[in-house]
């Protein structure tokens, strides 16, 4: 994934965007970046934070960095924001989201003549780039990022700084969240909620689906409005989002928490505690354990001074390793116990079947599993919030392959989706087997799309159920 913040201050701005920016440091590990204009121009710093926090490395910049407008960005792929000096004049981008059409507009552009783009390893286009390009075919930003819109298929919110102000552009359908936050002679934009809270902003306002705003120190206007249609990320609130950030108006822990209500209720397992997988999982356990009565304990804590999240390195098995390293057992709280573990999502199920392991081997009597969204059916097409580059990295589709013996038809993936089929079942059987768990069962799509309580067709719920 990715996020970005960007400030309009009557006051200098670097320090409201530097830890504005950082308090989106949770979703992505590979590379952060800021940009701010000034009198003498533009000015950037980009930083690989891999192996150091954000704040580390910015540190420096922000002593040197001046002015009253500025974006930054936290990225696990990109270098960015990018300077860019064009038709439309000199300003930095910044984005969030994913172009699953990039070829096919790259060789567009070079058939009209344009001259290159500058690659990154692995000779991949950098995406924010070709947003800029094609935003730099219209005549005005406004038509350029509404172009960009149109032509980009994926998912792409866009952050835009000029030397008179900031343009923010939530993606066509409303993946992704941006929320405006206000101060006296400030304003700001952001991909999480919570980022400008201690900063002393009040959040003032929610972009919509394609929303377009241009903000200044002085006042923000909507220069192009929102439309109706809506399909944000339900893995917001599952998954990778902030516990105390709110989008549409509901909250990631309080979601989370009735995700282990629901679970609770059709559960009917006889189990001595209930534990979340850290961090994720723990307010899912804390739901669940509240409507059972059930104590809720840490039979793991993780080691946080030094161990990443452990889904952000590019390497499988750096994730596997970090994964293994950072849970530390306390035995007396697993031996010869029972244990329901409840985690937000089974994705290639590795990790899982690691903390597994280490349950039994600390002498656990069962380890019960019950992951706080649906088997993970199809890979996302519209954000970079998991590294699978084939279906056959998700454990569900490992299993169906190995019943089916071919590549299933959709049909058939669907039933398998479909919680009250006898597919469903033998599914989560055979996952069940290759992790070592007592039990499995999953929060069914129904009761998942309860727990955030918008509109279903408001939320994008393609992988898991594989429709649009």
């Amino acid at each position: 994934m990715g996020g970005f913040y960007g400030v309009a201050s009557q006051n200098d701005c670097v320090m409201d965007l530097f830890f504005g920016t950082d308090y989106h440091s949770h979703l992505g590990t590979k590379r952060g970046g800021l940009a701010v204009y000034d009198e003498d121009g533009f000015h950037r710093a980009i930083h690989n934070i891999q192996n150091s926090p954000f704040r580390t490395k910015f540190e420096r910049d922000v002593e040197d960095l001046h002015g009253h407008l500025g974006i930054g960005c936290i990225s696990d792929f990109e270098p960015q924001p990018l300077l860019v000096n064009s038709r439309l004049g000199s300003y930095a981008i910044t984005t969030v989201g994913r172009i699953t059409n990039s070829d096919e507009l790259v060789n567009k552009f070079f058939q009209e003549g344009h001259a290159h783009f500058l690659e990154m390893s692995g000779k991949q286009i950098n995406p924010t780039e070709i947003v800029a390009a094609l935003i730099d075919q219209k005549d005005s930003f406004v038509e350029g990022l509404l172009y960009a819109q149109e032509k980009i298929q994926g998912s792409m919110s866009i952050l835009l700084l000029t030397e008179k102000g900031i343009y923010a552009a939530r993606d066509r359908l409303g993946r992704t969240p941006i929320i405006m936050g206000k101060k006296e002679g400030a304003y700001c934009v952001s991909f999480e909620s919570f980022a400008f809270l201690n900063l002393g902003y009040t959040q003032c306002k929610e972009l919509g689906p394609a929303e377009i705003i241009f903000m200044t120190p002085d006042k923000y206007e909507v220069v192009s409005p929102a439309r109706k249609e809506m399909k944000i990320c339900t893995f917001l609130w599952s998954y990778y989002g902030y516990p105390t950030s709110t989008y549409e108006g509901v909250n990631v822990e309080q979601m989370r928490y009735n995700c282990g209500r629901l679970l609770a209720k059709r559960d009917d397992v006889t189990v001595d505690s209930v534990a979340g997988v850290p961090d994720s999982g723990v307010p899912h356990a804390i739901g669940y354990s509240n409507e059972k009565h059930i104590p809720f304990t840490r039979p793991f804590i993780k080691y946080t001074p030094t161990w990443p999240r452990s889904f952000m390195p590019t390497s499988q098995d750096q994730r596997n390793m970090i994964a293994r390293m950072k849970l530390i057992p306390v035995s007396q709280l697993i031996d010869n116990k029972r244990l329901l573990l409840i985690d937000d999502s089974i994705v290639r199920g590795t990790q899982l079947r690691e903390t597994a392991d280490f349950l039994y081997q600390s002498n656990a009597k069962e380890v019960h599993a019950r992951p706080a969204c649906p088997p993970i059916m199809f890979g996302c097409k519209y954000l970079n919030f998991s590294r699978s580059t084939s279906p056959l990295d998700l454990i569900s589709r490992r299993v169906i392959l190995e019943r089916e013996g071919k590549d299933p038809s959709q049909e058939v993936l669907f039933d398998y989706a479909n919680p009250d089929s006898k597919n469903y079942d033998a599914m989560l059987e055979g996952i069940r087997s290759q992790l070592g768990f007592t039990t499995l069962r999953y929060h069914r799509l129904d009761d998942l799309i309860e727990s955030v309580g918008l509109e279903p067709c408001k939320l994008c719920t393609y992988c898991w159920n594989g429709k649009e």
